[in-house]
């Protein structure tokens, strides 16, 4: 079932194209990744999915349905987690999630309810009389996703949840989002944090320019780099007469020699470490420390999206 979905959607501000016949569809129960480098139209195709942006051309269906600015049937079920920080500084801890979760829910008793479960999912029972102003970094951005999921919707977008926060306090949000996906939750999440993405998304549409340029799972997309492996090998010796022939072994695309390490770079294949290291000992080739590298997700953003700096 799809939860999420966008045909053609074009945005346009005056010259500008934000968004070029963009299209991309969120299955229930995903977490859905949305990458792109900065400007790419991530937060334009966002605030365009919850109506929030009129665009110009285009279908943005959610639950099946037309999204409009007055689709409150369909926004009851749609929580935001938004990477500025969004609560009021004037209400404690336990009065800011009851007012968003107020929003949605009428009855006292569930509220009540929802806005106990809420804090004991983000784990601020011991602050839920603090004020924001005292809160750590950590503690804010807990409260944060506590105030777009009081409510338990059925599909929450969160944009930056973990940006500028310590180790523990990122693994704690990164930990909550995927029980809330274990709950039943379909989630769509942004983020700069390679290795986040890989950790807890399903799947990943990355996004440039306006437009989707890839979208598939870790594997289908890693197997679009045209290097499946990386090996690094020291040598504090090496006769670069033998490049050569290391470039003639299966799978390998390229061989060079640069500040002691022999650099081998592969394309398909297994046993491709087994390989290289059986030449280095058949040519008498003192070696130390190996490394052998997968791709990264990181490895496929840059080579999708290019290496030159974004504003």
């Amino acid at each position: 079932m799809e939860v999420v979905r966008v045909d053609n959607l074009v945005k346009r501000y005056k010259e500008l194209v934000a968004l070029d016949h963009l299209s991309i569809s969120v299955n229930k129960g995903e977490v859905f990744g949305l990458l792109g480098p900065n400007g790419s139209g991530k937060s334009t195709l966002m605030n365009c999915i919850l109506s929030l942006l009129k665009y110009s051309k285009g279908e943005i269906k959610v639950f099946g349905q037309e999204m409009k600015p007055d689709s409150y049937d369909l926004k009851r079920k749609i929580g935001v987690v938004l990477q500025n920080v969004a609560v009021f500084d004037e209400l404690t801890v336990r009065e800011n999630i009851d007012y968003f979760c107020g929003l949605y829910v009428t009855d006292k008793n569930l509220r009540k309810q929802y806005v106990d479960e809420a804090i004991k999912f983000v784990g601020l029972e011991d602050f839920t009389k603090f004020y924001p102003k005292k809160l750590s970094g950590g503690l804010l951005r807990r409260l944060n996703i506590a105030c777009g999921i009081a409510h338990k919707p059925e599909l929450i977008f969160m944009d930056e949840p973990t940006v500028a926060v310590d180790p523990q306090s990122r693994n704690n949000i990164l930990e909550g989002i995927k029980e809330l996906n274990r709950q039943g939750a379909t989630i769509i999440y942004t983020s700069h944090y390679m290795e986040e993405v890989e950790q807890i998304c399903t799947r990943i549409a990355i996004i440039d320019k306006g437009k989707t340029i890839a979208v598939g799972t870790n594997d289908e997309l890693k197997a679009l780099t045209p290097t499946s492996e990386k090996i690094r090998i020291e040598i504090l010796d090496f006769d670069e007469s033998k490049l050569p022939e290391i470039k003639e072994l299966p799978h390998v695309t390229s061989a060079t020699y640069e500040e002691n390490h022999l650099l081998v770079s592969c394309k398909g294949g297994t046993h491709n470490l087994i390989r290289v290291l059986d030449f280095l000992k058949n040519n008498n080739v003192n070696f130390g420390r190996v490394y052998s590298e997968l791709p990264t997700l990181n490895d496929v953003f840059l080579e999708i999206t290019g290496k030159e700096l974004r504003d």
